[in-house]
């Protein structure tokens, strides 16, 4: 089974993130920043990353870019889910290694998009 990480500090985000991931036939895992994300998948690898940018303790920009100088994760699917939407911060999210960028608010229709244009559906 495939497995999903979702990150941002907002535990309603990420409910809502989950249920779309896991009835797209995910296992999903959450984390409220991004260290704590960064802990998960050092543990745990997953297949593809929910990631909000402004969260405490680490955002999700940091976050990005400690995974890309990671070998052993370098490679995960990243797909940005924020209301960060001034194209600086897309440019800079996509700069950074991001696969994919969806702005809030998002449906199920959107996430599904982006999952398979990254080849993860």
């Amino acid at each position: 089974m495939r497995r999903a990480l979702v990150v941002d500090d907002s535990l309603t985000v990420r409910k809502i993130i989950r249920r779309i991931m896991e009835a797209l036939g995910f296992a999903v895992d959450e984390a409220a920043d991004g260290q704590a994300a960064l802990d998960a998948i050092r543990q745990q690898p997953v297949d593809v990353v929910m990631l909000d940018w402004n969260m405490p303790v680490m955002d999700g920009l940091t976050f990005l870019r400690e995974i890309k100088h990671d070998p052993s994760i370098s490679k995960t699917t990243v797909i940005f889910c924020t209301s960060m939407n001034e194209l600086p911060h897309i440019q800079a999210a996509l700069d950074a290694g991001a696969d994919e960028y969806v702005m809030k608010p998002f449906d199920e229709e959107l996430i599904r998009e982006k999952l398979e244009q990254t080849g993860l559906l």
